[in-house]
């Protein structure tokens, strides 16, 4: 059977068959495609390496600033309170701390109670984006306008926007792997690059559409609508190229904020089959192609599925090698807390170097083992292999009795096991179930519950506190877990003379004053630790206090460093107080709600006009 061909008439326009131009690399400008290929890889690894050059400045800064200062007392370090260069406050102010507006930027759209359209980058990662994206444009319309044969220049825009976007497969996949070595390389969050594989996603569809619209408009030229149909169904090609194509609908669909947000454990495990079937297609696409070896994209498409590949197994080796080992399995321990939180401690099998300001990947079998979720690390302790961990119940809710190592963990780590604790509140689906069944466990007569458990981690924790004189850590709910990582580390490096911090501040947003509990047994040993009332003050901000205080809840709690305080913190003059005390250069992080998150990095921008060293870290998972 022969495709239908249109009209001899159809062609008259033109100099040669249509024909000529609906498949293979007639009329593609390949050295063009070539050339634009290696523009655009040639721009990200510039970038990438101008970015490698300021934070490799920053860290030699950092370590200069930590080696001059750890030895010297709080008046002693102004001179690292002043910007040593007058320009980059201003900088901080309108383009690396900056929203695009005045103030959204990780607090979401929201139309209605029920629909939520997701966030805003910031000015900085705008205006990339936006010439990333403009650069797109260009390329892809620079073609040969200047020829007489219209269905030649589709054949043009047909092979330049395939070019481009096998091209930004590359870039698309590396920044949605967790394992993504960039973000150790550059320290650049998973949360931004997460940004980044959703907008080079958006390019991707936009250029795939482009290319499939301009191989079907010669087509249907060529021979009608019944030859696009029986090229689809009979040419492998064809086929397989409209098949990765139609797969874009859905995922461009499914991954529409509002439905995310609201079936987010349908979006990932749909999301992932139908990109893995768009690569295989696109592979098939390409090396089925009657030019000779196939197309020129296939070896990139290629390299594109094996490091999806490698970066699966490697999510699966470390998940075994942190949960298993000759001395057993990991378990963890759930223990349901008033608030609507979960407090879970991972008992891992071996030693695990657990940086402050880390989070982990926790799969539970017993919930759900398909099912694998990041949260931040609040505590981490070390005891001897062989040694036992017992829960003890106190007061209807489980408290771990854990001893603490005191000699140096990393030096002895073949000896000892690590135990990894969170704070998980029960939003929907899986954090619900897991609270959920450790209650149902205390109503059987348990004030805990067991599960085997996988823990793949830890990720991040390349923001490093310890050459900042004054750091003032932000918490909304339970981000408190982000921050109680860095008090603990930065407490034990000022008794020993390790760190330049010299004041702490450290500020947490609840709801209720349960929520205290979630962390008494952590600041219980806080308040323990060796010189912590020289540098520690601690201000608690209930939104929505009951009528009647519960001493009892707080009893453990120092009244000369803690400060208990109802309604909600105005963070504008909290900052503006640290200000005015301000010990050194700086540092503001913040972990909590997108609206937190948005107040404090305005807060930081407004003091930023006094001209001293002030940093902004935010800590947020977007999804």
């Amino acid at each position: 059977m022969q495709p239908i061909r249109a009209a001899p008439a159809s062609t008259e326009t033109t100099t040669g068959p249509i024909s000529d131009f609906d498949t293979g690399l007639d009329g593609v400008d390949q050295a063009q495609n070539v050339l634009f290929k290696n523009i655009v890889w040639w721009s990200l690894g510039i970038a990438a390496l101008a970015i490698l050059c300021l934070r490799l400045a920053e860290i030699l800064w950092s370590h200069l600033r930590l080696v001059t200062a750890m030895s010297q007392p709080a008046a002693s370090q102004n001179y690292w309170q002043t910007a040593q260069w007058s320009h980059m406050p201003w900088i901080k102010q309108q383009l690396t701390y900056a929203p695009i507006g005045r103030k959204r930027h990780n607090r979401e759209i929201q139309v209605s109670s029920f629909l939520k359209i997701g966030t805003l980058p910031t000015r900085l990662q705008a205006v990339l984006l936006s010439a990333y994206i403009a650069s797109n444009l260009v390329y892809m319309f620079f073609l040969d306008y200047s020829q007489p044969d219209h269905w030649a220049l589709l054949a043009e825009l047909r092979g330049r926007s395939g070019t481009l976007a096998a091209v930004n497969m590359v870039p698309l996949l590396i920044f949605a792997t967790r394992n993504n070595p960039l973000i150790h390389l550059l320290r650049i969050s998973f949360d931004s690059y997460n940004l980044l594989h959703r907008w080079l996603g958006r390019i991707v569809v936009f250029e795939s559409t482009v290319h499939t619209a301009a191989w079907m408009a010669v087509q249907v030229n060529d021979g009608g609508w019944p030859s696009v149909s029986y090229k689809i169904l009979h040419d492998r090609f064809v086929g397989s190229g409209m098949v990765g194509s139609a797969a874009f609908i859905p995922l461009v669909v499914i991954s529409l904020s509002p439905l995310r947000h609201s079936f987010y454990e349908f979006f990932l495990t749909t999301h992932i089959l139908l990109a893995l079937t768009i690569f295989i297609c696109v592979w098939v696409h390409c090396a089925t192609s009657a030019v000779a070896g196939g197309l020129p994209q296939l070896p990139w498409i290629i390299a594109v599925i094996l490091l999806w590949m490698t970066e699966r197994v490697c999510r699966v080796g470390l998940q075994a090698y942190r949960s298993w080992s000759r001395n057993g399995l990991s378990q963890a321990v759930v223990e349901p807390m008033r608030g609507d939180c979960s407090r879970v401690t991972i008992h891992l099998p071996r030693f695990v170097n657990v940086q402050p300001g880390t989070h982990a990947y926790l799969r539970f079998a017993d919930i759900n083992p398909l099912e694998c979720h990041p949260f931040s690390i609040a505590w981490v302790k070390h005891t001897p292999l062989g040694g036992d961990i017992l829960p003890v119940a106190e007061e209807g809710y489980c408290k771990m009795s854990t001893p603490l190592i005191s000699f140096n963990a990393s030096k002895k780590g073949h000896l000892l096991r690590t135990s990894v604790s969170f704070v998980i509140g029960a939003q929907n689906g899986f954090t619900r179930k897991l609270y959920n069944r450790a209650v149902e466990a205390c109503a059987h007569g348990s004030s805990f519950a067991t599960f085997k458990a996988l823990f793949e981690g830890p990720y991040a924790g390349h923001h490093s506190l310890d050459s900042y004189g004054h750091a003032v850590l932000i918490a909304g709910a339970t981000g408190i877990t982000h921050q109680i990582s860095y008090l603990r580390h930065l407490i034990e490096g000022y008794a020993e003379g390790t760190v330049a911090t010299r004041r702490i501040t450290l500020v947490w947003v609840v709801r209720d004053y349960e929520a205290l509990e979630w962390i008494q047994p952590w600041m219980d040993e806080v308040m323990y630790m060796p010189r912590r009332h020289e540098i520690l003050q601690v201000q608690i901000f209930v939104t929505r206090p009951s009528q009647q205080f519960q001493a009892a809840q707080v009893s453990s709690l120092s009244t000369r460093t803690i400060q208990l305080q109802s309604g909600r913190p105005n963070i504008l003059s909290l900052l503006r107080k640290e200000i005015s005390e301000q010990a050194g250069a700086m540092c503001v992080t913040v972990c909590g709600p997108g609206a937190l998150a948005d107040d404090v990095r305005a807060a930081v921008r407004e003091v930023l006009d006094e001209g001293t060293v002030v940093d902004f870290v935010e800590e947020s998972f977007t999804w």
